[in-house]
């Protein structure tokens, strides 16, 4: 996973400047319109903001969405069609925002952190959306667009976004937004898993530890951007706001329960991580232990191999002084003591298998 990056204004800009922070990328951004009602549907590509106008008059509800980095031009246009603040258009521009929300007099602004896996790596992006009465704005900078399962949802006949106001709508886009939690996590499960086995096949590889604390760093990392998505969504269920109607609440409870759950499993993985790294210490220690012990044997049998080898090795002789070792002369001396040296070390090795040293 790569470090949540947050883009930024030099230090001294005024508040609710709009600066593009990539001038390589900005000005890509897709825009996506969808407009309906109970019987009414209809969804088309934009080219130009100003193009909102009639949709924003009828009385119907409109989805716009932002798909690509976003030039400060294009935000300052949507800005001016929907009457939007100008630091919440600034917190679109700087990518990286903690998740919150934010009510104005007559919008609500939210920001959510989306996790997804781009080619086999964890990316967290930024999620910006407004409601107003009778439409949502949504900017999602990512090359690929998440949102295409929902409005697939959407252009069946009769279906419940239809039935119901904006504040449903955006429901659905925090819902399906948070649920991209799960299947991350899944992801996680399954490595946890992987290095868990590894770790009991292959104790005290550098390269397991490596892949703890990867594991570990990412989850926490995840936590940090994540954790705060309970707090929008709790925000959303005890505010207020008269863009949130009472049928919506049941929605949002089911859609914070998600957070819960979410944080649940991160917290239980992150546990399992920190726990993982104290049985591969601790397999590290047995396994030095182990090897200590082995050595000190050997060590240990040496000892009289090397004292009669060092005693036999002095060749003190004399013909006629009583303290010389008649040892010396013997006929069978070398493979008496060789044979002592083996005796030695056989009885040794038995005593140290009853008393379970081996």
């Amino acid at each position: 996973m790569e470090y949540f990056e947050k883009t930024y204004h030099p230090p001294g800009t005024a508040p609710g400047t709009l600066i593009s922070h990539d001038q390589a990328k900005a000005g890509v951004a897709r825009i996506h319109l969808i407009d309906y009602t109970s019987d009414h549907f209809e969804e088309k590509l934009l080219e130009v903001p100003a193009q909102c106008h009639p949709y924003l008059e009828s009385n119907t509800v409109t989805w716009i969405h932002l798909q690509g980095a976003v030039h400060a031009d294009t935000i300052r246009n949507i800005g001016n069609v929907f009457e939007l603040h100008p630091l919440a258009m600034e917190d679109v521009l700087n990518s990286g925002q903690r998740p919150k929300i934010e009510a104005y007099e007559d919008l609500l602004f939210v920001i959510m952190a989306m996790p997804l896996v781009i080619i086999d790596k964890i990316a967290i992006q930024q999620v910006s959306l407004f409601l107003g009465s009778n439409f949502v704005i949504s900017f999602h900078e990512g090359e690929d667009d998440p949102f295409e399962l929902l409005r697939q949802r959407m252009r069946k006949p009769g279906n419940r976004i239809q039935q119901q106001g904006a504040d449903f709508l955006l429901y659905c886009i925090l819902d399906l937004i948070i649920d991209h939690g799960f299947p991350l996590l899944e992801k996680y499960g399954e490595e946890i898993q992987d290095v868990e086995d590894t770790l009991l096949a292959a104790a005290g590889k550098p390269s397991t530890l490596n892949e703890i604390h990867r594991v570990r760093r990412e989850l926490m990392l995840l936590r940090r951007s994540l954790w705060p998505q309970r707090e929008v969504i709790s925000g959303l269920l005890h505010g207020e706001s008269k863009l949130i109607q009472a049928g919506s609440f049941i929605y949002l409870r089911d859609c914070y329960d998600h957070t819960i759950q979410i944080m649940d499993l991160i917290e239980n993985y992150r546990d399992m991580a920190s726990s993982m790294i104290d049985v591969y210490l601790s397999s590290v220690s047995y396994r030095l232990n182990e090897i200590m012990r082995v050595l000190t044997v050997i060590a240990t049998i040496f000892m009289p191999l090397s004292f009669l080898a060092s005693l036999y090795g002095m060749n003190f002789t004399h013909p006629t002084s009583p303290w010389a070792m008649p040892e010396l002369h013997w006929y069978y001396g070398y493979p008496l003591i060789l044979g002592g040296m083996i005796l030695a070390v056989v009885g040794m090795l038995v005593y140290f298998r009853r008393r379970h040293w081996l």
